[in-house]
Formats: C-alpha cells, sequence, structure tokens
C-alpha cells in the first residue's frame, strides 16, 4: 500500500490500523531547536479522541502519545521524530458481522478488490483513527509555525448553518461546548440535533471552517503546487471528507469581477478579502480561510441490505461505537493538515532564499 506519506520538505509518515497494537509515525525535516511543549501536543489529541462527550463515539482510548525519537531535553534535534499511540480499547468482535460482506459508502468492497485481503476490525487502516497520527504531527508544525495561528471550527450541522462572519466570532468560545461552533446559542442547537439524530440511530454531516492568521507573504509555488490546491490535497484525505472551498469559494460564481475583485491599500492588503488570502497560488499576507464539507459518517445503527464476497444480497445491522456527527472532533484534524501543509511550504521558502 502507497500512499502514506504527506509533504516535501516537512514530511509525515504514517502506520498502523485502527485495531492493530498502535498506531504513529515518523516526522522528517522539522527543524533542530525547536523548543517542543509535550503537553500541547497530548491537548490536541485530548480533542480528536473517542469518548470526550455524550455526542461522539463511546470507545474510550486515552490517546496517550510516546515520543521516541527526534527530542532531547525539549527541543527537537533535527533528526526522524518517531512516535506511537497505542491502541487499548478495542472490540474486535463488534465487526465480525461484516467479515464476509461490505458496508454501504465505506472501503471494505474497494480494498478487498484492490488487495484481495482486508482488516474488517474497524476499516484496518482506512478507519478515521488513523487521524490521530496526523494530529501529533500537526500540534509540532503548529510549535514550528509559532507566530502563525490556525483556528478551526464547526460552523454547520446538517441544515444549521452559522451565518457570523468569522471577524466577528471569539475564538476562545470553541472549546466552550462538545460541538466545537463559536457561536454558543447555535452550537446549543447543534448539540440537541445531533442527539436527536444519534437516538434515531442515524448519522448526520458537517462542515468545518478554518481561519489561518499572520500568515506571511510568499508561501505557496505556482503552477502545480498552489497553496490552495495543496490545501486542498491535505483536506481531501481526511476521512469522510467530500468538499473544499477557499475565500469565496462557490457563492463566488454568482458575483461579477468588478464585485469579485480585492482592490488594493496603499500598503499592499486588500479591502476585501474574497480570495481566501491566496492570489496566485501564493500567500498575500490576508488571512486565509476555507471550508471543509463532511459527509454523514457512514455506518449506521440500523438495519441495512448489502452484497457479500459472494456477490450475493444479505441483510445486516451496524453495530459498534460510532460517531453520529464527525465534525466536532474533526475540527484538530482539519488544524492539523493545515498546519502540515504551511510547515512544509514555510521550509520551502527558506530554500528559495539560500
Amino acid at each position: 500500500m502507497a500512499g502514506n506519506s504527506f509533504g516535501q520538505l516537512f514530511r509525515l509518515t504514517t502506520f498502523g490500523e485502527s485495531h492493530g497494537r498502535a498506531l504513529g509515525g515518523v516526522i522528517d525535516g522539522c527543524p533542530a531547536g525547536i523548543p517542543l511543549d509535550e503537553e500541547m501536543i497530548q491537548n490536541e489529541l485530548d480533542r480528536r479522541k473517542p469518548g470526550q462527550s455524550a455526542i461522539v463515539t463511546q470507545r474510550k482510548e486515552p490517546d496517550t502519545v510516546e515520543i521516541y525519537s527526534g527530542v532531547f531535553e525539549g527541543k527537537t534535534t533535527g533528526t526522524p521524530i518517531g512516535f506511537a499511540i497505542h491502541n487499548t480499547n478495542q472490540k474486535s468482535h463488534d465487526y465480525s458481522h461484516i467479515k464476509d460482506s461490505y458496508r454501504p459508502s465505506h472501503a471494505d468492497y474497494v480494498y478487498d478488490q484492490k488487495y484481495g485481503f482486508r482488516d474488517y476490525r474497524g476499516g484496518g487502516r482506512s478507519s478515521a483513527r488513523e487521524t490521530a497520527s496526523r494530529v501529533v504531527a500537526g500540534a509540532i508544525a503548529k510549535q514550528f509555525l509559532s507566530e502563525i495561528k490556525i483556528n478551526a471550527f464547526v460552523s454547520q450541522v446538517g441544515e444549521l448553518k452559522m451565518e457570523t462572519p468569522y471577524q466577528k466570532l471569539d475564538f476562545a468560545n470553541i472549546e466552550s461546548n462538545p460541538v466545537r461552533c463559536p457561536d454558543t446559542e447555535m452550537a446549543q442547537k447543534m448539540e440537541e440535533y445531533i442527539k436527536a439524530i444519534k437516538k434515531e440511530g442515524d448519522t448526520i454531516g458537517g462542515v468545518i471552517t478554518c481561519v489561518i492568521q499572520n500568515v506571511p507573504i510568499g508561501l505557496g509555488e505556482p503552477v502545480f503546487d498552489k497553496l490552495h490546491a495543496r490545501l486542498g490535497e491535505a483536506m481531501l484525505s481526511i476521512n469522510a471528507v467530500k468538499g473544499f472551498e477557499y475565500g469565496s469559494g462557490f457563492d463566488g460564481v454568482a458575483m461579477k469581477g468588478s464585485e469579485h475583485n480585492d482592490a488594493y491599500n496603499t500598503d499592499g492588503t486588500t479591502k476585501t478579502n474574497r480570495s481566501g488570502g491566496i492570489q496566485g497560488g501564493i500567500s498575500n499576507g490576508m488571512d486565509i480561510y476555507f471550508n471543509v464539507a463532511f459527509k454523514p459518517v457512514a455506518t449506521v445503527l440500523q438495519a441495512y441490505d448489502t452484497i457479500n464476497k459472494e456477490g450475493e444480497k444479505v441483510s445486516t445491522q451496524g453495530k459498534g461505537r460510532h460517531d453520529p456527527c464527525v465534525v466536532p472532533r474533526a475540527v484538530p484534524i482539519v488544524e492539523a493538515m493545515a498546519a502540515l501543509v504551511l510547515a512544509d511550504y514555510a521550509l520551502l521558502a527558506r530554500t528559495n532564499k539560500i
């Protein structure tokens, strides 16, 4: 299986399965001498871990990260940073009913067809539990990018959509509720809705908005390595993501060019920011902001029809511990992937100056 690495200069390779002994990764290219706060890394993992509230999967995992290399006396050494997160609460029997059949809209069927073999316990490598390793690497990237601020939050669940512009939000409120929506009134509505969906044995999707501030001018490369293209690649690599838009996004198609253009101030900033902080694939110093759309989790705790390995129609029912809505736990994952992209381009910008 290829495709387990992300990044060029700041490069992450992950390993592990949902029900294996551990997940983990190796980070290549992190510069030496970066003060590393391991408590901050663990806090980021705690934001992603299961069992943290009534509206997420009740799998109980401490998700404690152990760093094995690349750090000495609280600072990075410049050598590969190796880490692992051990699994402690697997219930593989919850998946015995799908050993010989395929769950709709999961990777089960295509894994079997591509590799001729699959780990049916929680989806194995295709499980969203793999993203725990990304969060560790993203937390390290954030500390390398200490001047850049990355804040993601839930802006929509189902049809419940927050309309407040991000400039008017207090990002300090993001962690004040289990939905991770900074609008506390809307967060309450979203939480109640997710609980109702869970009670039905069903799932619902949502949108995460990410805002990146204090970005220097010049990150990104023209043509194939545009900054927004790499951000899109990063977000679309996250499980359950179905869409990515930055700046004005799809709403921009309804505007005339004269309305959509960002007029310049004399200092090079722009009066508006419909470009989303990126022009020509290169950061222009304005805020970068984008939306990431997540589909409803495919595992529903209801009866459904599918096929087995012999192509026969069979009926079964979803079991196990699953998220009724993935977006609250995906917030730190979105931030982590954004940090990995920016760390990679920050190092590339250094090489261009040599």
